[in-house]
């Protein structure tokens, strides 16, 4: 009888999560890329402010700033090679649909939602992207705090006011708060927006790792609160199901090492223009699933060729 409850313990929490998340229509309609092989997924990570208290507006260091602008865009393919997480630093000049050429890509997002934000990168990348997952400050925080915190290895010491981070070199515990003004900090480091792109798939794969552990569906009250924390945190697109969202938190967990691929688009300069050339040759091979042929020159963590 206890063995039954268990199970339909374990089976009811993520049910009943799945009722709770929000739902997003992120189809920009149109002329879109075929269906290609794999799947690709959009991360996107809001600096929205609307659902946070005075209090965790202070605490989190996310300042006063009004409307919505993406703080995170990542790419995550799956497939038949290496899973491949892919950050496009939200200060990426591109041209956005019926907006205008050379704008930052976080514009997009700004200006006409998921929608416009998945159709600027179908159009700049040619990849089809066939799921969007948002995430925005406290639901971030409360997915770190719900794995009982992670750990970070900065490679200097960081003391970011703006960000609300003051941390010593070299790797050690952080909470939800302090992780998020990790993942956020641009201040604090020559490569600004880069590194802090790299900084944020660090903490995402580190997310990934602890949610993984046995100890996640062992204790009751952790498989119970990280399921909450889920639901409270993530909004998916309406064409995004259970089992699609399942594959994609599995997926986050196998993006380091022999498990998989992590890269900066690839840029030409800080100004963050692409390197077309290079960013071209990744993308084809992204939309036919061969990310097992990705080279080290393709996949950099700052995106830059000599970096």
């Amino acid at each position: 009888m206890l063995l039954l409850l268990w199970l339909v313990f374990l089976v009811a929490v993520p049910i009943w999560a799945w009722t709770e998340i929000e739902k997003v229509d992120a189809d920009p309609g149109g002329d879109r890329p075929g269906s290609q092989p794999g799947s690709t997924y959009l991360l996107v990570g809001s600096d929205s402010r609307e659902d946070l208290t005075a209090e965790e507006r202070r605490r989190f260091g996310t300042g006063e700033a009004e409307g919505r602008r993406t703080d995170t865009i990542m790419l995550l393919h799956t497939g038949d090679g290496p899973n491949l997480l892919l950050s496009i630093p939200r200060d990426s000049i591109v041209d956005i649909p019926g907006q205008g050429s050379d704008l930052k890509i976080n514009a997009a997002y700004a200006l006409g939602g998921p929608e416009l934000l998945v159709q600027t990168l179908e159009s700049e990348t040619g990849i089809r992207i066939d799921n969007y997952v948002e995430i925005g400050f406290g639901g971030f925080v409360g997915i770190v705090d719900a794995v009982g915190g992670i750990e970070i290895c900065p490679e200097q010491a960081m003391d970011d006011p703006l960000a609300n981070l003051h941390i010593e070199k070299g790797c050690q515990e952080a909470n939800g708060p302090t992780a998020l003004g990790y993942a956020r900090s641009r201040h604090t480091s020559a490569l600004g927006d880069i590194d802090r792109a790299r900084r944020q798939r660090e903490v995402v794969s580190a997310v990934g790792d602890e949610a993984l552990s046995p100890w996640s569906v062992l204790n009751p009250v952790r498989y119970a609160r990280l399921a909450a924390a889920g639901a409270d945190a993530l909004a998916v697109g309406e064409d995004t199901g259970p089992f699609d969202t399942a594959r994609f938190a599995f997926a986050m967990t196998r993006v380091n090492g022999e498990n998989g691929l992590t890269c900066t688009v690839p840029i030409a300069d800080l100004a963050v223009h692409w390197d077309r050339e290079r960013a071209l040759e990744l993308f084809e091979l992204i939309k036919e699933d061969r990310t097992a042929e990705v080279s080290d020159d393709l996949c950099r963590a700052t995106g830059l060729r000599n970096q």
